[in-house]
């Protein structure tokens, strides 16, 4: 394996003791799966240091929660940039937002049945009224309780509408937030520019503050979204980072200007979009966003296209760089997540995982798992396929005895025979 810069996904989980979770995303490869005291910014710094001693990397980049801990590891102990991860930016908006909207539009309703059961009500009474007897006495006022009743349902059902469309609105701008923490545009392809990002994050931010505010929601609603668009910055500074690092990776290869603008501006891009439509939540975003990706690409092996001409290996190194490139944004650490549910499943039938047991689920994870491809974490990770798992431990565990042979069960004789 050559030397080569990566980003991990780090997280925290609990079985009950702290166990420290750091995987390579690109590769799915687990570099660290320890036990450890507390998840202490130095206790991470311990352990990743151990964990990486003896491979040839250098960590430029993590992404996780906004934990203190992890944070000061990462910006101070390893020197990389910490990309936050937009879950926990949209997660924290749905706990400030979700309830409260929904309890408002539970109760608008509650007040539209309500409202309408009044009308119905006023209406029989008035049809009850006429086709009784006829009374002495001024008759009551139906029509006036009718009318009133009547914009009563109104009122109310403007403000069901308005609840219903403040709970869309907020959903739609949640997802927007996803959408729009990108560095490529995934309509159209383009490269977005820290600027275009923190406009349309600022934009959905608006949205949702407005929405908060139309619906009263409390303070500590506020709080939670204000905490959530502080880490906007973070955002905006993962995509000029995202750029700067493709910038100079690729103006290290000393192509021509042309080519390298290609490469930038169309190439990189399109890779990027196609491992994007991989992880898109629907089957009709994800064909439309392969689709886009394949455009770009095909657009690439036209007869103008600048890479005609170029030999096979120095188009071949041009992949392979802006295929790294591509790979860096990590806006995600749902590979540890996964990890974590899985270890705590193991925790749950086994009360404990012994420090042997968890060294023996992360070889297993990292060099006897494969994906539909048939490659192995490992062999994703160190670029070559290791020695097979199986055929490795053979060599290495004693093999059991053979079993003793069952012995033949003797029948008990009598030791005095009846006499007849």
């Amino acid at each position: 394996m050559g030397y080569k810069e990566i980003t991990v996904c780090q997280d925290e989980t609990f079985h009950p003791e702290t166990c420290l979770v750091a995987i390579e995303p690109d590769s799915n490869f687990i570099i660290l799966e320890k036990y450890a005291d507390s998840r202490k910014a130095s206790e991470w710094t311990q352990c990743m240091k151990d964990a990486t001693k003896s491979l040839p990397v250098k960590i430029i980049q993590s992404t996780s929660d906004e934990g203190k801990g992890i944070l000061h590891h990462v910006k101070k102990d390893l020197g990389a940039h910490h990309s936050p991860d937009v879950f926990h930016v949209q997660h924290e908006i749905v706990k400030g937002s979700s309830a409260p909207l929904s309890r408002k539009t539970k109760k608008a309703e509650d007040d539209l049945q309500n409202a309408s059961d009044h009308l119905i009500r006023c209406t029989r009474e008035k049809e009850d009224y006429e086709n009784s007897e006829m009374r002495r006495g001024r008759p009551p006022q139906f029509d006036k309780r009718i009318e009133h009743a009547r914009i009563q349902v109104e009122a109310a059902t403007d403000c069901l509408e308005k609840t219903k469309a403040n709970q869309s609105q907020m959903k739609a701008m949640i997802e927007k937030i996803s959408d729009s923490y990108h560095p490529v545009d995934i309509e159209t392809g383009m490269p977005k520019d820290a600027q275009e990002v923190s406009d349309s994050l600022n934009e959905c931010f608006l949205q949702i503050e407005t929405v908060a505010s139309e619906a009263a929601l409390s303070e500590p609603s506020f709080k939670r979204i204000r905490k959530a668009k502080k880490v906007t910055a973070d955002m905006v500074a993962t995509i000029a980072f995202f750029w700067v690092y493709v910038r100079a990776k690729v103006s290290a290869l000393s192509l021509d200007p042309n080519i390298e603008t290609v490469v930038i501006e169309k190439l990189i891009p399109a890779i990027y979009l196609r491992h994007a439509s991989k992880k898109a939540k629907s089957a009709d975003i994800r064909q439309r966003i392969h689709k886009q990706s394949e455009h770009i690409l095909h657009s690439l092996q036209d007869i103008d296209s600048p890479f005609i001409g170029l030999v096979p290996d120095k188009l071949v190194l041009i992949l392979k760089v802006s295929e790294e490139c591509a790979c860096l944004f990590q806006r995600s650490s749902s590979c540890v997540e996964g990890r974590n549910g899985q270890l705590s499943l193991r925790h749950h039938s086994l009360h404990r995982l012994s420090n042997r047991k968890l060294s023996a689920l992360t070889t297993v994870h990292n060099y006897f798992i494969k994906r539909n491809n048939g490659t192995t974490p490992a062999e994703r990770f160190f670029t070559s396929k290791p020695r097979d798992l199986f055929k490795f431990l053979l060599t290495k565990v004693d093999l059991a005895g053979r079993p003793a042979q069952k012995r033949v069960k003797l029948l008990q004789r009598q030791l005095l025979q009846p006499i007849t």
